[in-house]
């Protein structure tokens, strides 16, 4: 069942709250304890991933309240470094059943070495050598190694590996092997050539080849992925994988996960995409590799 209309904990801005129109997110947000009333509905959808289209709204929200509650003072820079790129390119939790963003997952209370993906109905195991994200600019990111390290390229901070995991809304008629031939190509450019800057981390994409593809059970459903190994004109270059199966929650609408993995001494092995492909599950159903969930929303 999913939960009643009504304004819940923002899983992107916890200091905000958000409305839930109780099948999805909106994009209306308040601070705690403004009026009750709701919002106007919103004319048109979204597309992409649907997330991202949210960030800039969060972030001038989180602004403004940070200015009301703390009058004149100036607000602080990043300790972090949220240009970092990972791998190779790139609050609080929300409540019990709320749906939360895989750039903030919080594990289950008894398995710290899961990240949980409430949003798309799945857990991530968190293998060793990995850690949640911090100051990680892309808000799709369940999972990323350890530290950075310079890039062997133009100005930036790399990563050895992540793990971004996406909803598709816009193509969700399309084949899961469909979705992931697609996808590949964009996934390599955006880990490996250029980024957000017009940077490029590792002397630009040269050339790749498919070194593993075919159809994958992921949580118990019927999915496929495809892995390149890619060159690059500096640095040893990597892997990229994209992975399609679908949700096991609300409308069951294709997820769409990235791995990105840097093909150096210091990268993880390849064969960690596997482990962690294996080790996804259901959010309602650890014990077991498959299952439909139920509709995420916030605690009804």
């Amino acid at each position: 069942m999913t939960s009643p209309p009504g304004w819940y904990r923002d899983p992107h801005a916890p200091h905000l709250e958000r409305w839930w129109d109780g099948t999805a997110w909106s994009e209306h947000r308040r601070t705690p304890g403004a009026p009750a009333a709701p919002p106007a509905p919103s004319a048109g959808g979204t597309g992409g991933t649907g997330r991202a289209k949210a960030v800039a709204l969060t972030t001038a929200a989180a602004v403004l309240v940070a200015a009301i509650v703390t009058g004149a003072v100036a607000l602080g820079g990043d300790d972090g470094d949220p240009g970092a790129r990972t791998g190779p390119a790139t609050g609080t939790a929300t409540p019990a059943g709320g749906p939360s963003s895989p750039s903030t997952p919080e594990p289950p209370a008894d398995d710290p070495a899961v990240v949980e993906d409430e949003l798309n109905g799945v857990t991530f195991p968190l293998l060793d050598g990995w850690v949640r994200p911090r100051h990680v600019a892309d808000e799709d990111v369940v999972m990323t190694t350890d530290g950075t390290y310079d890039c062997p390229g133009e100005g930036s901070v790399c990563r050895h590996g992540l793990v971004i995991s996406r909803t598709v809304t816009e193509r969700d008629t399309a084949s899961p092997e469909a979705l992931a031939k697609e996808d590949i190509p964009e996934a390599a450019d955006a880990a490996f050539d250029e980024d957000g800057l017009g940077r490029r981390p590792y002397g630009g994409l040269e050339s790749h080849e498919v070194v593993k593809s075919g159809p994958v059970a992921v949580a118990g459903r019927a999915g496929y992925l495809v892995r390149w190994r890619v060159t690059t004109a500096e640095g040893p270059g990597g892997y990229v994988q994209s992975m399609v199966f679908p949700s096991s929650v609300g409308t069951e609408a294709p997820v769409l996960v990235r791995y990105v993995f840097d093909a150096g001494e210091d990268g993880p092995p390849p064969a960690d995409m596997d482990r962690i492909t294996k080790g996804i599950r259901p959010v309602t159903d650890q014990a077991t590799p498959g299952g439909v969930g139920s509709s995420v929303g916030p605690p009804g």
